[in-house]
């Protein structure tokens, strides 16, 4: 469980790289890039910052390196701006939650298509003996 501490640190962490990088980088290999997540170490020492990046492969890719070259500069802005004793490191690590929900939508997809064959083969199905299978009482003739 991450403590108060660490969750204030990486909230603000999250808000003063995502002002950053809507003011803009010189780099123009940075596409459109949301910062989704960060997370700080128990001694508030690493910072991982996850992020999406809007396109293809090519600008996911390009952003990246965009990212990691501009990682000093983001971490003396963060530092100036946190006022704590030791700046965190900050690693960009790229989401994989499209990825995620992509393959998940896949799957209910599926799922959804083999209910509907299901549920068209139930609905012709017949029973295989008598349609009530349990045994019942025999009633008394009138000869007995």
């Amino acid at each position: 469980m991450a403590s108060e501490r660490q969750a204030r640190l990486a909230d603000r962490i999250r808000v003063l790289i995502a002002q950053r990088l809507e003011k803009g980088l010189r780099d123009p290999r940075l596409g459109f890039v949301t910062i989704t997540d960060v997370r700080v170490t128990g001694d508030l020492q690493h910072a991982s910052v996850f992020y999406t990046v809007l396109g293809d492969e090519q600008e996911r890719i390009a952003s990246g390196e965009a990212l990691k070259a501009a990682t000093g500069m983001l971490r003396s802005e963060v530092g100036r701006q946190l006022g704590v004793r030791l700046t965190p490191t900050l690693e960009f690590i790229p989401d994989a939650l499209p990825e995620n929900a992509g393959h998940i939508e896949d799957l209910l997809r599926e799922a959804r298509e083999r209910d509907a064959a299901v549920a068209g083969i139930a609905a012709s199905a017949s029973y295989a003996g008598e349609a009530d299978p349990y045994v019942k009482p025999r009633e008394a003739s009138e000869e007995e």
